[in-house]
């Protein structure tokens, strides 16, 4: 039975857990051809270091893309505080470090109230937002600088779950457009400390979640030509 045959006429939505070092285009690509079709799609970029939820839509339903996009993602992670790359997570190397052992919970619980509501947000360099048509992460692998406009974005949850120094573990419900990086950045200014991006998993997308998702492997396994 040719694969294609297998998605219903109106398209499918599949939920996927992708994997640490994936590209959400590598997972695409991976459904692309496993299913034999080109209308393939995500809705919503999760970096390569990230892992968790990846909404893919096929066939017809790619049209739906943006309704999904525009959904609230909720993420748990983990910041270390002290460091800081150029990147905001572990793409780069670090840059600098600073002190961190006089952070108490009470210091760091009040900071995370600056970043509730309607924020304004930077986003990271290295990110695929657009520099007079090129990429922000070709000018910044390039080396060169660029600044970036501030956006508008919301945060309607900012927890810190777990303090464990230098390690914060985290909860987030945050609005699309939202970058978890420079999150790590901006907390770390406010803590006086510097702080990057250790981990990230994207657990929800609306009311969509991770625990429903399949790993590009079982997905794979279970739509290969019979």
């Amino acid at each position: 039975m040719d694969n294609k045959q297998i998605l219903p006429e109106e398209g499918a939505v599949f939920l996927i857990d992708k994997e640490l070092t994936w590209t959400s285009f590598d997972v695409v690509k991976k459904i692309r051809n496993t299913l034999r079709i080109k209308k393939v799609g995500h809705a919503g970029t999760l970096d390569p270091l990230a892992t968790g939820l990846l909404i893919v839509c096929a066939g017809r339903k790619t049209k739906e893309i943006n309704l999904y996009q525009g959904l609230k993602k909720e993420y748990t992670g983990i910041l270390e505080v002290g460091k800081t790359t150029p990147s905001f997570d572990l793409e780069t190397e670090f840059d600098s470090e600073k002190e961190y052992r006089h952070l108490s919970n009470t210091i760091i619980s009040a900071a995370t109230h600056k970043f509730i509501g309607d924020i304004l947000q930077v986003p990271p360099l290295f990110s695929a937002v657009k520099i007079n048509g090129q990429r922000a992460y070709t000018v910044a692998r390039q080396g060169k600088e660029a600044t970036l406009e501030a956006k508008n974005v919301n945060v309607e949850l900012f927890e810190i779950t777990k303090t464990d120094l230098p390690l914060l573990h985290f909860r987030l419900v945050c609005s699309k457009g939202f970058y978890v990086r420079s999150l790590a950045r901006d907390f770390g200014n406010e803590l006086g400390t510097g702080a990057y991006l250790k981990a990230l998993r994207r657990e929800k997308i609306g009311d969509f979640s991770v625990a429903n998702a399949m790993t590009i492997d079982g997905f794979v396994e279970k739509f290969k030509k019979s």
